[in-house]
């Protein structure tokens, strides 16, 4: 009879157990995780005030030097931004004088760059001139008669 009691004994611990919460269970779970995960954090705002004395720190034990320093390489790096903008609107300049193209129309940065852009405007922008007249007509106002003697000329060139 033991062997049938062991047997069944087995069975019922292998069956999983539901088991249910209380509201109040649920509570008392999640507020001990919410405090756990708040004690992690807890010494935050004493290491952010600790690093905002720290940059304050490093700001003022800089020597002069070292802000002088600085000062000079952000003022190094404009005037080499307003030398690089000069040498590019000379070299506009300069290309616009040799080939007639506006220099307002060229974006090019190198000499290369803006002789090979004015070519290809000069290319589009080619002018086309007067069209010529078939009849051999002379252009306007460059009449060398009035038009009543060119009305004459005409006559009598008709009864020839």
């Amino acid at each position: 009879m033991e062997t049938v009691n062991q047997g069944q004994n087995t069975q019922q611990s292998q069956e999983p157990e539901n088991k249910t919460f209380t509201q109040a269970e649920v509570d008392a779970i999640i507020g001990d995780r919410l405090q756990r995960e708040r004690s992690k954090y807890a010494d935050y705002s004493q290491l952010k005030e600790k690093a905002d004395l720290y940059d304050q720190y490093t700001e003022a034990s800089k020597s002069e030097l070292q802000k002088a320093n600085e000062k000079a390489a952000a003022l190094q790096k404009e005037l080499d931004g307003l030398k690089k903008a000069e040498a590019v609107r000379s070299i506009r300049e300069k290309i616009s004088q040799e080939t007639g193209v506006p220099s307002r129309l060229l974006t090019g940065d190198t000499e290369e760059s803006c002789k090979a852009q004015a070519e290809a405007i000069k290319a589009y922008a080619k002018p086309v001139g007067y069209p010529s007249v078939p009849d051999g007509g002379e252009p306007q106002g460059q009449r060398t008669h009035s038009t009543a003697q060119q009305f004459a000329d005409w006559f009598k060139n008709v009864q020839k």
